[in-house]
């Protein structure tokens, strides 16, 4: 939410000036749903980490400016490397990614010689290179399944989807990194029973992207979570539910800032958090006066080396071979083979 003294015409102008620079330095704002409303309502795009680094590689901006985290915004600089991406706040992590990095994995790998390394995509691009898939949670078992049934799997970081996946699948030879996201833990079992409690006719959806919400997929895959009425869905698939339902009522396991967008694209429907304490504080962080200088001063300019960033990419590329969507946008000197 705004500061307290950040009144609405306030907002409206910062916004305005945002606009006009972003146009004048040719900059395409990105906002991940979980960013802050007054975020939300000034980017030119809104969505997931992947679709939107999918997004800034198709446009011709030449400055993107990711309101996001920073795995996202380095995932967008491998999709784009002639783009400059901008992180408004260098603050914005995510504990889920900071669970593991290159040199845990290497050690882990040298424990299973020969498992294939499969990492969700909420991780650095340096746990990317050293992975040899990367998965959302929307296809994490689709990718799993790709791999021969002998090859051992070394599943990161998510232990909640790791154990829905080995779950799934039926796999006992995938072995788990015992890594989570913090915000997960506003969304338990007895919160979810005690909405669905108080609104027994609504629809219960779930959107596991961000981490926050793979403890609910598990507990729903493990019968913890009534599967009456729910729906595990892409961030696009959340956004349509609501147009092609006849309910009028929704509760929603995420991270709370979705809300924000789904409120604004059914007015006349109700939208109940599975838990309000699910809220990211890394995305919190973005503010419009530090969007507005990250434009101003181009500043917090994210990298990744090139070798890091053919590797990690090599990661994603097979991913979306086996089916994680819309293809990876082409980049000169990359073997797209694999």
């Amino acid at each position: 939410m705004p500061t307290p003294a950040a009144t609405p015409a306030a907002v409206a102008e910062l916004q305005r000036r945002i606009r006009a620079l972003a146009k004048e330095r040719r900059a395409v704002i990105l906002a991940h749903n979980y960013e802050r409303p007054e975020v939300q309502d000034v980017a030119d795009y809104v969505g997931d980490s992947l679709g939107l680094s999918r997004e800034a590689a198709r446009t011709d901006a030449e400055v993107i400016v990711f309101c996001g985290v920073h795995f996202m915004a380095e995932t967008a600089a491998i999709l784009s490397p002639d783009k400059t991406v901008l992180l408004p706040d260098l603050a914005a992590g995510c504990s889920l990614a900071s669970t593991i990095d290159a040199e845990q994995l290497r050690k882990w790998k040298s424990e299973h010689p020969g498992a294939v390394v499969v990492a969700y995509v909420n991780t650095t691009a340096e746990v990317k290179a050293e992975s040899d898939y990367c998965c959302t949670s929307g296809n994490a078992v689709e990718v799993v399944n790709a791999i021969p049934a002998d090859k051992p799997i070394l599943f990161l970081p998510d232990m909640f989807l790791g154990a829905h996946v080995r779950r799934v699948t039926e796999r006992e030879n995938i072995h788990v990194w015992m890594g989570e996201c913090h915000v997960h833990a506003g969304i338990d079992p007895e919160n979810i029973r005690l909405q669905r409690s108080l609104h027994p006719q609504a629809e219960f959806l779930i959107h596991p992207e961000c981490g926050c919400a793979t403890s609910v997929v598990e507990a729903v895959s493990a019968g913890d979570v009534d599967p009456e009425g729910v729906h595990i869905l892409s961030t696009e698939g959340m956004i349509k539910r609501p147009g092609i339902s006849s309910n009028d009522t929704f509760i929603v396991a995420t991270e709370v800032g979705i809300l924000h967008r789904l409120q604004k694209a059914y007015p006349d429907k109700t939208f109940h958090a599975a838990n309000e304490r699910a809220s990211c504080a890394y995305m919190k962080v973005t503010t419009l006066p530090k969007v507005l200088a990250s434009i101003e001063h181009l500043q917090h300019r994210i990298t990744v080396p090139a070798d890091v960033a053919a590797r990690a990419r090599l990661s994603i590329e097979r991913m979306v071979a086996i089916g994680g969507g819309a293809p990876v946008p082409a980049s000169p000197g990359v073997d797209t083979g694999a």
